[in-house]
């Protein structure tokens, strides 16, 4: 849609009546920039539909945006991770497993997200600077931290070697913190509290016992208190606590390169709808009306309307939503929510009817 007015239009050629069918059905002629300094106010110039690039351009566009969407949405996820840690009183969290994992997420993936918005500000067709593709970018921030290969890995900007080393270094280094910190101080509790002539460790503080509890917040929160409190004044274990930060650990730092990645699934979903509509509508109720016979447009409107019914309204629908579950179960709720420590009751009618008349 035409919101804005192009940046675009066709050039003036004599003796051309019909423009438009000339450069774009014939292919003559190509769209030229009206004004090198107007940029689109918001969305995509309506210019690139149906240009001879356009999939490519979409495709950059959608990838990105899948990123910007996808980083957001986990940086949320562990913003509800602190919630979690504030509620349940659990200092040892917030300062050794919250403030490591937002440093490694916004000094790798917050940073890619910066660098997109940067190279969209880029007007690189005014300049002799090569874009460079941000993937490779990313990948030789860890390889050749500080150095770039104009073919290869093109700098972006001035100082941007020193940044990124600075950024690698602080990612790598809330590694051991998210990793060996907090067991080490709770055996050093542990020690203090034998010291004392306590022979049972009562504060655990472990991430799962506070989330796990999170789980259960609709039943009784007396009895969630007394359940907990069998395993908050549980034998101090320190090769179970290590274990389990190192499996917290490992599973945070692969998830964080893995879960980003999953959410280009969001332009892979765009990129079958899109085409599909294409398809359907200039090769069926466009291709039908240009024949100009009623019988005919009859047809052809009752091809797409159902095909656009069945396919994108209900099965890309489906596949889209169960996409979506799957990114807010997989890569948003593991960033807050564990869900052990108790055993699954099932969503029941009757029992919260029981519970209210009760």
């Amino acid at each position: 849609m035409n919101i804005f007015g192009s940046g675009y239009e066709y050039p003036t050629i004599e003796n051309v009546t019909d423009i438009v069918h000339y450069c774009h059905h014939e292919q003559k002629c190509r769209l030229v920039r009206s004004d090198d300094s107007y940029t689109y106010p918001f969305g995509v110039d309506p210019a690139w539909k149906g240009s001879d690039n356009e999939l490519t351009y979409h495709n950059s566009l959608k990838m990105k945006m899948s990123i910007l969407l996808g980083v957001t949405h986990m940086v949320v996820g562990i913003i509800l991770s602190l919630l979690n840690h504030l509620h349940f009183k659990k200092p040892l969290n917030i300062y050794f497993e919250f403030i490591p994992e937002m440093v490694f997420m916004i000094s790798i993936f917050g940073y890619l997200c910066f660098l997109i918005f940067y190279k969209w500000s880029i007007d690189f067709s005014q300049s002799d600077q090569t874009p460079p593709m941000l993937l490779n970018t990313l990948i030789f921030m860890f390889l050749t931290p500080g150095s770039f290969d104009p073919d290869k890995n093109p700098q972006l900007y001035s100082g941007q070697g020193g940044l990124q080393t600075f950024l690698v270094l602080i990612a790598v280094f809330a590694v051991p913190v998210m990793l060996f910190v907090k067991p080490l101080i709770l055996r050093r509790q542990h020690l203090q509290t034998l010291g004392q002539g306590y022979g049972r460790f009562k504060d655990v503080s472990t991430s799962h016992d506070a989330i796990g509890s999170h789980s259960a917040a609709s039943d009784d929160h007396d009895h969630d208190e007394e359940d907990l409190g069998d395993e908050h004044h549980g034998e101090f274990d320190f090769s179970e606590i290590m274990v389990h930060q190192i499996i917290h650990t490992i599973e945070f730092v692969l998830g964080a390169i893995s879960n980003t990645a999953s959410y280009l699934r969001l332009w892979a979903l765009s990129l079958p709808h899109a085409e599909l509509s294409t398809v359907f509508w200039e090769r069926v109720l466009v291709l039908t009306m240009g024949m100009g016979n009623f019988f005919v447009v009859f047809i052809g409107f009752a091809i797409w309307a159902g095909a656009t019914f069945a396919v994108l309204m209900i099965m890309e629908t489906l596949s889209a939503f169960l996409h979506a579950l799957r990114l807010h179960w997989v890569e948003f709720q593991n960033k807050f929510y564990m869900g052990d420590g108790r055993k699954f009751a099932p969503f029941s009618f009757t029992r919260v009817a029981g519970a209210t008349d009760d």
